[in-house]
């Protein structure tokens, strides 16, 4: 290579490291290659997440004649297995395999019932369509198949996250967890837009048969991004087996060495209440456009578009901060801190009638989202111990899914009970989701006050604490004074 070349080389590795997202995240026992090859998990993850809760949402209801509420207890099912992933990062911190191996195992278990879910729901939405010989079959056969593919799908998803976020924390050095955080979270978020897009597109013709083609197509491209994320990740080791081996005990005792840790219970509480805050208003915020600001369906479609920009900004930022030495729950408040002026800026744009001030907001709450995200984790990741880190993730999933569970289906609860009981009110339809929007806003004032003892002192006020505790400082003013 002639010495020109050489410099421009050199130049343009210089400019991809610094302008390129979660490009120095990567080291020299963890290229980014391979990095962004482990990511793909989370690409499958957001696939399936967007298929459940949007693009299936709306054809069971509209196209397929599905009660609303049979279809809201079916997306809920997912749920029923979140408080499980404690439980999954647990074994998947003990396991002890022949080859080896404590996380693929589980991977790899993930992704079969992930698999195993979308390969049975083509068939249960075929009974529902009425379609082909299935078509004959009795309606709550159809509607069976779909919850357990749902089960399924939601269980796949929860073991794959698990276990994987717990796979890029033994991989990734400490300095650089953050990135690597930043990293896996833009991946879920990116995959879940390209796979909106798809979704739309593909099915922009409806007909039951397209839909399971997308499914099956889903299912497929499942198993490979998954085969391909774990392939050679993990090192194969007879000491990693011989030390699960000694360190095997029960998942009680596991947990109640990790609960006494210092302030696990704060740090859970904290994600829970920041994740309920950020959470309740999910499935509120499109129904508010249309029915309080009058927007039509493309506008209020453009919200998910600006929440998930918002989020992703929210993720980079945090991640560039965090790489440099910050306090992870110094970044979480500042994320509850903005979600208080976003929710703010959504209620006004009622009485203002303004889509602008609307629009403004949101993106603000998925900016808020990222930062309070992106904190927990990275302080999760952080205060695992190297032998409970799939425990310790777990239980930070476990919470952050249930939490988000519970708050979008009590957003609605509590928007359909006041808008019932105050319907002529002056802020008309918009008092129900006013109610929401400012318990969300309590949430994340609880939330502050909660994580107020996880932050860490700056350095300066720390040294002159511990320099004002020496007994010699006292001693020495008394002597002054006299």
């Amino acid at each position: 290579m002639n010495p020109v070349s050489q410099k421009v080389m050199k130049a343009w590795i210089a400019l991809g490291t610094r302008f390129l997202p979660f490009a120095d995240a990567a080291t020299p026992d963890l290229p980014l290659s391979r990095l962004l090859r482990l990511s793909l998990f989370q690409v499958s993850v957001g696939m399936s997440l967007v298929l459940l809760v949007g693009t299936l949402n709306r054809v069971m209801i509209v196209e397929l004649n599905v009660p609303a509420s049979i279809v809201g207890v079916m997306i809920s099912l997912p749920l029923i297995f979140a408080p499980f992933r404690a439980l999954i990062g647990y074994r998947s911190d003990v396991h002890q395999s022949v080859l080896g191996w404590r996380r693929v195992p589980f991977l790899y278990k993930g992704t079969m019932v992930q698999f195993g879910g979308l390969a049975i729901l083509p068939f249960a939405l075929l009974v529902l369509s009425g379609g082909g010989e299935a078509g004959h079959a009795p309606v709550w056969i159809g509607q069976f198949a779909a919850a357990l593919s749902f089960l399924l799908i939601g269980a796949g998803v929860h073991t794959t996250q698990t276990v994987g976020l717990a796979l890029a924390t033994d991989l990734a050095a400490p300095e650089s967890r953050p990135k690597v955080v930043g990293l896996m979270y833009t991946m879920l978020l990116l995959g879940m837009i390209v796979a909106a897009f798809v979704y739309g597109a593909l099915l922009a013709e409806f007909s039951p048969g397209r839909l399971i083609q997308v499914i099956q197509g889903a299912a497929v491209i499942t198993i490979v991004l998954n085969a391909i994320a774990v392939w050679k990740q993990e090192t194969r080791s007879s000491a990693a087996k011989a030390r699960a081996q000694q360190q095997a005990t029960t998942f009680r005792d596991s947990w109640n060495v990790y609960i006494k840790g210092d302030n696990a219970m704060r740090r859970l509480i904290a994600v829970g209440l920041g994740t309920m805050a950020f959470s309740m208003e999910d499935v509120l915020l499109e129904p508010f456009g249309g029915q309080v600001l009058h927007l039509s369906v493309g506008d209020t479609t453009k919200l998910t578009a600006a929440l998930a920009v918002g989020g992703l900004f929210g993720f980079g930022l945090a991640s560039r901060v965090l790489s440099r030495g910050a306090d992870p729950f110094r970044m979480a408040s500042y994320g509850a801190l903005v979600g208080i002026p976003a929710f703010m800026a959504v209620i006004l744009a009622a009485p203002f009638s303004s889509a602008l001030l609307f629009g403004f907001g949101t993106l603000m709450i998925g900016f808020g989202a990222g930062l309070f995200g992106h904190g927990t984790l990275t302080a999760t990741m952080n205060a695992a111990p190297k032998d409970q880190a799939g425990l310790a993730l777990g239980a930070w999933g476990a919470v952050q899914a249930s939490a988000a569970g519970i708050a979008i289906a009590l957003g609605g609860i509590l928007r359909d009970i006041v808008h019932a009981l105050a319907p002529n009110t002056v802020l008309g339809p918009a008092a129900g989701y006013h109610f929401v929007y400012s318990l969300e806003i309590v949430l994340l004032f609880a939330t502050l006050v909660a994580m107020i003892p996880l932050i860490r002192r700056p350095k300066g006020f720390a040294e002159a604490d511990e320099l004002l505790a020496r007994p010699e400082i006292g001693l020495e003013t008394e002597t002054e004074k006299s």
